[in-house]
């Protein structure tokens, strides 16, 4: 059932309003309000899907009323109701959030429509939020240890600058997890995290995925197209694996980070991009450039801030909280019953070596719950994760 408030000092034209939006849809619940001061009274006690205010009103005008709803209430439309003189101050209220205005008297098409769509917007806000919020439990970063401690407070330093990080540590270890804190804890969260997997994309494919190809640049560049750098500009990029990056495409990386523009594979057209630029590794990059497989301004460019994510062996204090972390995650996913791990158990997988980190003992984890008992032994551990 969607709730309607109405804000309109005149009887008439407020009976008019919820005759007209009732008799639509019999779910709309439709409030009144004789004055503004009375709306925004409602509005702090109350929910509403979507307000309908009018703009000259006693004691609190129209326009108050959406600022202050704005501020109390910032997922919820309002439609402003205009008289023949309000039109530029209903054109001005677009400027400061309204969804948009309808005049008197109120046309029945528009009225409905503009109702429908508003409404429709709503819902589409509060689904936006849900999925942001599912988002950011995908990313959480589990653990108490003294070694995530110290990431945590790092990224609430860092992350609100526009400072260059360099994660390092082994794979599994949820390096991609410290990226995507870092984007969200920044200004740019509401713009585009955009991820490269430097190692999934074959050499020769590296530059145009990361900075775009113009029409007939090589064989099957059959349109232009724009890379990796522009789609997050204003954001975020992480280049993840950059260790394994070739030398021409580091040099590339290296001129956007200098000069905050790239071009095209086969364009000199310079493109200006504002992009923060996270990457990660698990090789050893010092040993890479006295190798020669890695340019040294471009790791110095890279590693204002360093960031070591620890190996799971590195923290095992953290592993009961991981294993209760997952244990709920796989068993909202699967839909079943959340499963308890005995103490024996928790305390046989602390014991074991994790070479494939914290990937490694999700994937454990998952196979206790599929194949375990109600309550996971260390027989069950034993059985079904030896190592």
């Amino acid at each position: 059932m969607s709730r309607i408030l109405i804000i309109e000092d005149e009887a008439a034209i407020r009976r008019v309003l919820k005759k007209i939006i009732s008799e639509e849809n019999d779910s709309y619940q439709v409030e009144e309000a004789e004055d503004g001061l009375i709306g925004l009274d409602l509005i702090k006690k109350n929910d509403y899907d979507l307000v309908l205010c009018d703009i000259k009103m006693p004691k609190a005008d129209g326009v108050e009323v959406l600022e202050k709803t704005r501020k109390l209430k910032p997922e919820t439309p309002v439609v402003m109701i205009s008289g023949h003189g309000d039109i530029d101050t209903a054109v001005q209220t677009m400027r400061l959030g309204a969804f948009d205005y309808i005049s008197k008297p109120p046309d029945l098409n528009r009225l409905l429509n503009t109702v429908r769509n508003a409404l429709d917007r709503k819902e589409l806000v509060i689904e936006n939020k849900r999925l942001k919020k599912k988002v950011s439990k995908n990313y959480e970063m589990i653990g108490k240890s003294k070694a995530i401690t110290h990431i945590k407070e790092i990224i609430e330093k860092v992350a609100p600058t526009d400072a260059r990080v360099l994660i390092t540590g082994p794979n599994g270890t949820g390096k991609e997890l410290v990226a995507h804190w870092l984007h969200e804890k920044s200004e740019r969260a509401k713009s585009p995290l955009i991820e490269v997997n430097c190692a999934a994309i074959p050499s020769e494919l590296i530059e145009s995925e990361l900075f775009g190809h113009v029409k007939g640049s090589f064989t099957g560049a059959n349109k232009d197209r724009a890379g990796k750098f522009e789609a997050a500009n204003g954001g975020t990029i992480f280049l993840d694996e950059i260790g394994d990056m070739s030398l021409s495409a580091q040099a590339k990386v290296l001129r956007a980070l200098q000069e905050n523009k790239i071009s095209r594979v086969g364009s000199d057209k310079d493109i200006k991009v504002n992009v923060r630029v996270v990457a990660a590794t698990n090789k050893n990059l010092k040993k890479e450039i006295t190798e020669g497989r890695f340019r040294e301004d471009l790791y110095h460019r890279l590693a204002v801030i360093l960031i070591q994510v620890p190996a799971l062996n590195d923290r095992r204090d953290d592993i009961p909280l991981l294993i209760d972390f997952f244990t709920d995650k796989i068993s909202n996913e699967q839909g079943t019953v959340k499963k308890e791990f005995s103490t024996e158990a928790i305390k046989l997988l602390q014991s074991y070596d994790w070479t494939g980190n914290v990937r490694e003992l999700r994937n454990v984890v998952e196979r206790l719950i599929i194949l375990g008992e109600k309550i996971v032994s260390d027989k069950d551990v034993r059985l079904f994760a030896s190592k």
